[in-house]
């Protein structure tokens, strides 16, 4: 009898339908990676990455995101242990693994003796998501960031970047990408903030986007204005804008970060999964 062996490829743009229906098993967990794969489909040079499928042609079963994030899908140990091989012979190429926490933690532990050691694990961040209004009333002053207000919002951000990853986001090409995500989630109307006497009080943006679900990411409150309601009014505010793009909203956040995960669940944020993050 003939054994049917199932085998890694780099896939491309003609498995295009699978991967999604893959994705679109877990649309909450899965956002970055659907909305990235439906905004510039699989093709290596416009995904900035690769897409590593596990199974035979027309029954993947497992995924694995390759580009400046490493982040598998509806992966299992030996999809994972072919993942990390994939990853180890091409050499770290990415800035994070992230991604459900049994599976980052397993391909993690098998790239560690080559990768490590991490700058920082995030061990335990809880995925949130919600698909109702908000459950208090939203900060009225809270609104989109118009363009011409990016140099105001911008130390706004990289201070929440830096404060949130423990590097700044200037490291390296001196801030060109992020500054260009920054503006780029201005110029698609999905940043939003209170801005006051040329401060930002509070801020946060809808980062991915897909049919199905979308995800909050940015969340900052000005230092000295913490504690005082900003972040749950403000959150309060964008999911209610969210939910006009997608049926569910999400995000996720450090378990220690006791005071954010106390205002998402104000908010009417629920947890719905749990992810590790690898940061190097």
């Amino acid at each position: 009898m003939k054994l049917r062996t199932t085998a890694l490829r780099v896939l491309d743009d003609s498995d295009r339908a699978e991967v999604l229906e893959l994705l679109d098993a877990d649309p909450v967990s899965n956002v970055f990676v659907s909305a990235r794969v439906r905004a510039v489909g699989l093709s290596p040079l416009r995904l900035g990455g690769q897409m590593w499928g596990y199974g035979s042609r027309g029954g993947l079963t497992a995924l694995c995101y390759s580009g400046a994030n490493l982040v598998p899908v509806a992966a299992r140990p030996d999809a994972i242990h072919l993942f990390a091989d994939r990853a180890r012979k091409r050499g770290r190429r990415c800035s994070s693994i992230v991604g459900s926490r049994s599976a980052v933690q397993l391909l993690w532990e098998q790239l560690r003796p080559y990768w490590g050691p991490a700058r920082a694990i995030r061990a335990v961040q809880p995925v949130m998501a919600m698909s109702a209004p908000a459950a208090i009333p939203a900060d009225p002053l809270v609104r989109r960031v118009r363009q011409e207000e990016f140099s105001t919002l911008l130390p706004a951000c990289v201070a929440m970047f830096t404060e949130e990853v423990g590097v700044s986001p200037n490291h390296g090409d001196g801030g060109a990408l992020y500054r260009a995500r920054v503006a780029e989630l201005i110029r698609m109307g999905r940043s939003y903030a209170r801005i006051e006497g040329g401060r930002v009080v509070f801020k946060a943006e809808i980062g991915a986007v897909t049919p199905h679900a979308c995800q909050i990411q940015g969340v900052w409150v000005h230092p000295e204005l913490r504690g005082r309601g900003y972040a749950s009014a403000g959150m309060a505010a964008v999911v209610n804008e969210a939910l006009q793009i997608a049926p569910v909203v999400s995000l996720y956040v450090n378990d220690y970060n006791i005071p954010a995960r106390a205002a998402y669940t104000r908010v009417g944020f629920h947890e719905v999964d749990v992810f590790t993050s690898v940061l190097f």
